[in-house]
C-alpha cells in the first residue's frame, strides 16, 4: 500500500501508529481533516486504504468511525493496530500550568483525561478541535501564554512547543485501537477476528440473547459488543460486534449463516489479523477441529438413511 489516509493534519495519535509500525511507515501519508473524509478518501481511490481509530481503552468506541463504517461505506476492516497512548498538555515555551486559561482538544482526548482536568485546571474552558494534532496547531498560530492543548509528544516537537504536563491520562492503561480500511478479505492468519454489525428483525424480548447464543452454541469468543441507533426512529438499534475467528473457519461461517437466515440482517465489516497476544489461537483450532469432527460424525448418520422405495 502506497498511499494511506488518516485523520490529520501532520503530528495526530494516527500519524504516529503508522510510523510506529514497519509494514506501513514507508508508506506516502495522505492526511484528511475528519474520520468521514479519511474514510471516503480510500473509498475515492485517492488512497489505497485508511487509517481510522475504533477504540479507546477509557472513552469506548470511536462512534464517528463506526457510525461511517456502518452505514456510509463499504470499504472492510483489514488489520487492527493497538497502540499506547499518552497525552500531553501542550502550550507556548515559557507557559506556566497557573497561567492556562483554555484547554483545546478533540473530546475523546478530554474525555480521556477529564479527571487529571477537573484537578488541576477546573476553571480552564474546554475547546473542542477537529483532531489533537489541529489543537496543537492552534495553539502555535495563537501564540497565546492561556491556551494550551491537548496531544502528542510528536506534535509538540514538530512545531517546537512546550510539554507543560506529560502522561495526563486518567488511566495508565490506555491503548487505542485502529482499522486499517481497504478492500478485500486478507487470508486467514489462524490468529484473527472479524467484525459485524446485525440489525434485529423484531425487537422482541430474548432478540439479543437470540444471537448471541449463536456464538456460545460455537464456543465463539466475543471481543466486543455495543449498540447504535439506527438512524430509522428512536429506541431502535443494531449491535456492532467483534468475535475472534476468521469467516474462513468453519464455526464462524456457520455462525453467520444462522444469524443471517434466523435472528437478523447482516453487514460484514471485515476478517483480520488480530493485534493481541495469540493466546487463543489454539482454543479455537481445537474447537474448530472438534466441530468438523462432528459435522463428519451426523453426515456419516445421515448416509445410513434408507431411501423411500419407488413407487
Amino acid at each position: 500500500m502506497s498511499r494511506i489516509a488518516f485523520l490529520g493534519p501532520a503530528g495526530t495519535f494516527s500519524e504516529e501508529a503508522l510510523l510506529a509500525d514497519r509494514e506501513l511507515a514507508s508508506a506516502d501519508r495522505v492526511p484528511r481533516g475528519s474520520i468521514p473524509e479519511v474514510i471516503a478518501a480510500a473509498e475515492r481511490g485517492e488512497a489505497d486504504a485508511c487509517l481510522v481509530p475504533l477504540e479507546n481503552a477509557i472513552e469506548g468506541s470511536i462512534d464517528l468511525t463506526m457510525d461511517t463504517l456502518v452505514f456510509d461505506s463499504d470499504l472492510l476492516i483489514r488489520r487492527e493496530l493497538v497502540r499506547p497512548i499518552s497525552m500531553n498538555l501542550i502550550a507556548c515555551p515559557g507557559t506556566k500550568l497557573r497561567d492556562v486559561r483554555a484547554v483545546v482538544s478533540i473530546p475523546a482526548a478530554t474525555g480521556q483525561c477529564r479527571g487529571w482536568l477537573d484537578r488541576r485546571l477546573p476553571h480552564a474552558e474546554r475547546l473542542t478541535a477537529n483532531s489533537t494534532a489541529a489543537a496543537v496547531e492552534q495553539v502555535a498560530r495563537a501564540r497565546k501564554p492561556g491556551l494550551a492543548a491537548i496531544g502528542n509528544r510528536l506534535a509538540a516537537e514538530r512545531l517546537k512547543l512546550a510539554i507543560l504536563a506529560a502522561e495526563i491520562e486518567d488511566h495508565p492503561e490506555n491503548e487505542t485501537r485502529f482499522g486499517l480500511l481497504g478492500r478485500g478479505i486478507p487470508a486467514p492468519t489462524g490468529h484473527d477476528k472479524t467484525s459485524i454489525v446485525c440489525f434485529q428483525r423484531h425487537d422482541r424480548p430474548g432478540s439479543l440473547l437470540a444471537i448471541l447464543q449463536e456464538f456460545a452454541a460455537r464456543a465463539i469468543n466475543l471481543s466486543g459488543l455495543h449498540s447504535r441507533p439506527t438512524r430509522t426512529g428512536l429506541g431502535r438499534y443494531c449491535f456492532v460486534i467483534d468475535l475472534d475467528g476468521h469467516v474462513a473457519d468453519e464455526l464462524v461461517a456457520d455462525a453467520l449463516r444462522e444469524l443471517s437466515a434466523k435472528h437478523a440482517g447482516v453487514k460484514f465489516l471485515g476478517s483480520y489479523p488480530a493485534a493481541e497476544s495469540a493466546d487463543g489461537a489454539a482454543r479455537r483450532r481445537a474447537v474448530s477441529k472438534a466441530w468438523r469432527e462432528s459435522a463428519r460424525w451426523v453426515e456419516g448418520l445421515r448416509a445410513q438413511i434408507e431411501q423411500h422405495p419407488s413407487r
